[in-house]
């Protein structure tokens, strides 16, 4: 189980005055698009082959977790980047087991719908490094130097509810950029997938007990570090309650924008940087600085 430390026990508000530095990234609502990024200067495809990118690390992770192996060559491309990290998990209670092979199986067939939907514009599989980006976000949010998200299924949860949350915001943020109207059907049919993995992750996490509400808490805590002054991220139980959803006052997913998202998995607050976190050598594509 994860060691609770003193920095769990502080507010939100208090937490952001740690310095915690690179952690992980903005979670902000309804955010306007950067003009890096505004719609008429971003092609579909771009958009597609960023969320490949993205599922490409979802997928790695939860098929190591759960089969202790990763995508297999004829799916990550010819040219695809080396994986540090992972292993088979074990799983305490078979129902969660059960849980992750099936969101294992979701990834799978996201990166597979990509690449086939893109065909020779796909990306191939980017270098990703779940050693480094989990040392960082422990350090961040004070799990403890050793951590580690394969160790129990508290933890590979607790690193799931990290992709997941991730996730829908990023296809919420994508849906006005997209012009293809099969495109933004696709895209709305894998945020409804990711949102049922969220869901589940936030809600097995709360049913583990005050250890888990404190670590993944700690884990919002973190992100909501660099998203400006509002507070923005929600944790799994806010005001003494169960909060399974994050979502603004009318109960509306929040959103990311690709430069938040980036923010997030290069681990970084700063303007201009095109890789770093759980990807050394940046994601493949042209959408790949924050």
């Amino acid at each position: 189980m994860i060691r609770v430390t003193p920095a769990f026990r502080v507010s939100r508000r208090r937490a952001l005055q740690f310095g915690l530095g690179a952690t992980l990234a903005s979670a902000t609502g309804l955010a306007p698009v950067p003009r890096a990024y505004a719609q008429d200067e971003v092609k579909d495809e771009d958009i597609f082959r960023f969320a490949l990118n993205l599922e490409y690390m979802e997928a790695e992770y939860y098929l190591r977790g759960t089969t202790g192996k990763g995508i297999d060559d004829s799916d990550a491309g010819p040219k695809a980047g080396a994986v540090a990290g992972g292993k088979q998990v074990r799983f305490d209670t078979p129902a969660i087991g059960e849980f992750m092979r099936e969101v294992a199986e979701n990834e799978l067939a996201h990166v597979r719908f990509y690449r086939k939907t893109l065909g020779s514009d796909a990306v191939d599989r980017p270098a990703i490094d779940f050693d480094a980006g989990f040392a960082a976000v422990a350090k961040a949010a004070g799990l403890g130097a050793d951590f580690d998200p394969f160790g129990n299924q508290m933890n590979f949860v607790l690193g799931g509810m990290l992709f997941e949350d991730v996730g829908v915001t990023a296809y919420a943020g994508a849906a006005p950029l997209l012009k293809n109207k099969d495109f933004q059907a696709a895209a709305a049919g894998i945020l409804a997938v990711e949102a049922y993995h969220m869901g589940m992750a936030r809600s097995s996490l709360y049913r583990m007990g005050e250890d888990a509400w404190k670590a993944a808490n700690a884990v919002s805590d973190a992100r909501d570090k660099i998203d400006g002054p509002e507070d923005k991220d929600q944790g799994i139980r806010v005001d003494g309650k169960a909060n399974i959803v994050p979502s603004t006052p009318d109960a509306i997913a929040f959103t990311r924008t690709p430069q938040e998202v980036l923010r997030i998995v290069y681990l970084t607050d700063q303007k201009g940087v095109s890789k770093g976190g759980f990807y050394p050598n940046g994601m493949n594509g042209t959408l790949k600085s924050t």
